[in-house]
């Protein structure tokens, strides 16, 4: 939008400009769309290899390198529209599916990091228990996952049009008019803020710390690097793409609602709010050096390379005889 409109109040309206967007969603889409889709691609063949090998919670990673490579995908629509200046020729389902697969890739791999973080926790604080999860339970927590952000996004994708002509351009999931930010869009906003980052943000922060005091514990190996490496880039990941889109999300609604009437203040958050969304899909790039942290245990190497099954178990018991402590410990079968 190069010239956006917003009312700030009933005698006047603020003219929201950011012309810089166009070369960055450029940019950045382009850049990580070759990078996601080479990476995540390679990391889905490789992880999905290796679930059929030892399945269990890296079930969570396959469904992220797929929420992964679905955003990848979508990203040339996106790419030539904010090239062509925010002109959208592509159609209203176009833009309805390309709309909700963006947000439906924020969301979804928020959920599969919250999921990797309970699972890391309940692996080192109670390993036992951990031991009688099966891998069933892990497919039907993805599945629920899914089943969810699907039956949220359907009725924007079913629902009425997402795309608004302005100046003789199409513009697509933006600028709404602000009787849809208070009506139709509000749900999907508390929700998105409450939900879809709020509560999974939480329980990262409060599950982390525990998990990086038990493993300080453990004698130093490669399994106590790579663990805390998965603690440390899913927090870099949530802080660095994931807190500021929100943050900028919340100030965005409440302008758009009306709340934030203020113009100059107005102007910064949409062009905060440009930054942010481009930041964002960063992650999409970022998620594959998680996998590598998270599925240490695997043997990443080609299909050909394997010579026979392995099964990795998560115990405490290592060192001395009945001495605990948080080591991984692998059992050829």
């Amino acid at each position: 939008m190069d010239n956006a409109t917003w009312p700030a109040n009933a005698s006047s309206k603020c003219k929201l400009q950011a012309d810089f967007q166009y070369s960055l969603f450029t940019v950045i889409y382009s850049a990580v769309f070759v990078l996601g889709l080479l990476e995540n691609g390679a990391a889905l063949y490789l992880l999905t290899y290796n679930v059929l090998k030892t399945p269990r919670s890296s079930v969570f990673l396959v469904n992220l390198a797929v929420v992964d490579t679905l955003f990848a995908c979508i990203l040339p629509f996106r790419i030539h529209y904010h090239f062509n200046h925010n002109d959208w020729v592509f159609g209203d389902v176009a833009c309805r599916i390309t709309g909700c697969m963006y947000f439906l890739n924020i969301y979804l791999s928020i959920a599969f990091f919250t999921c990797i973080c309970v699972d890391r926790y309940v692996a080192v604080l109670y390993p036992f228990a951990y031991i009688r999860i099966k891998s069933p339970h892990y497919r039907m927590v993805a599945v629920v996952l899914w089943v969810a952000a699907l039956s949220v996004a359907s009725p924007l994708v079913l629902g009425g049009p997402l795309h608004s002509t302005k100046n003789e351009v199409t513009l697509c999931f933006e600028n709404f008019a602000t009787a849809s930010w208070t009506g139709r869009m509000m749900p999907y906003n508390v929700c998105a803020l409450v939900f879809g980052f709020v509560v999974p943000f939480a329980i990262i922060l409060v599950s982390y710390p525990l998990i990086a005091h038990r493993i300080a514990h453990i004698p130093r190996s490669a399994h106590k690097r790579k663990a805390l490496g998965t603690i440390y880039l899913i927090l870099v990941i949530c802080v660095t793409c994931f807190l500021p889109y929100h943050l900028t999300h919340l100030l965005h609604f409440l302008m758009r609602a009306g709340v934030i009437q203020d113009c100059a203040f107005a102007e910064f958050i949409y062009k905060m709010r440009r930054v942010t969304l481009a930041l964002v899909s960063v992650n999409c790039c970022l998620n594959p050096v998680l996998y590598y942290f998270t599925s240490a245990a695997l043997k990443w190497r080609w299909p050909i390379c394997f010579r026979k099954r392995k099964t990795l178990v998560y115990t405490i018991c290592g060192g001395q005889v009945g001495e605990c402590t948080a080591e991984l410990r692998r059992i050829t079968t």
